[in-house]
Formats: C-alpha cells, sequence, structure tokens
C-alpha cells in the first residue's frame, strides 16, 4: 500500500529532526531540549502510523489528533530553539514552514472526520 501523504511528510520530518537533535547533542552537548524536540516531532508519525492501523473512526481520530496536538508541541520546541539560539533562524525557519505543512494537513484530516 501506498503511503499517504502525511506519512511520507511526517517520516521526512522525523528523519530532518533526527539530524538536528543529533547535532544539538554532539556539537552544543545540549541534551534536555533536544531529546524534548526528538520526542515530539518522531511522534507526530508514529501516530500517524498508529491512526492508519486503528480498528474504528474513533480511533483513527483519536490518534490523529494526538499527531496535531505533538506537532504543536514540536513547534514550542523549535521556536525555543531559535530563541535561545540553539538553531539557527534559517535552520528553524526552514523546520517550521515543514511542520506547518504538516499542521495543515492533519488540521484538514480532522476537520473532515468532525464533519462526516
Amino acid at each position: 500500500m501506498k503511503p499517504s501523504p502525511a506519512q511520507t511528510k511526517s517520516y521526512a520530518f522525523s528523519i530532518k529532526m533526527v539530524s538536528l537533535c543529533r547535532k544539538l547533542m554532539a556539537v552544543d552537548k545540549e541534551y534536555v531540549l533536544s531529546r524534548q524536540l526528538l520526542k515530539s516531532s518522531t511522534s507526530i508519525g508514529a501516530n500517524i502510523e498508529e491512526a492508519i492501523g486503528g480498528f474504528s473512526r474513533n480511533d483513527f481520530k483519536y490518534k490523529i489528533s494526538i499527531s496535531y496536538k505533538e506537532a504543536r508541541e514540536t513547534r514550542y520546541w523549535i521556536r525555543l530553539l531559535i530563541s535561545t539560539g540553539f538553531i539557527s533562524e534559517e535552520e528553524g525557519r526552514s523546520a517550521l514552514a515543514d511542520l506547518d505543512e504538516l499542521l495543515k494537513m492533519l488540521m484538514s484530516t480532522l476537520k473532515t472526520l468532525n464533519r462526516v
């Protein structure tokens, strides 16, 4: 089965965030914020996968809503890392742009589920 656009986008985003967190840990010796970012950013795609494997419509909707919340949390950590100088404005803007696309996809899915 072909992955959905949200699956593809969230997986690519996770890879980008793993690389960023590795850099933060190795180069900057920053472990607390990077761990929070790693957990929330990789959880987005993991919950999308769980949603697709859900047994009911409610299960699907619940997992997508968790993905949305994890994406919002990830947005917070990226903004904090920019503001504290751990990542550059450019690096942060790129990550936030990717994240905004994911948030739009997830919100659109949730709106559709709420209509039906």
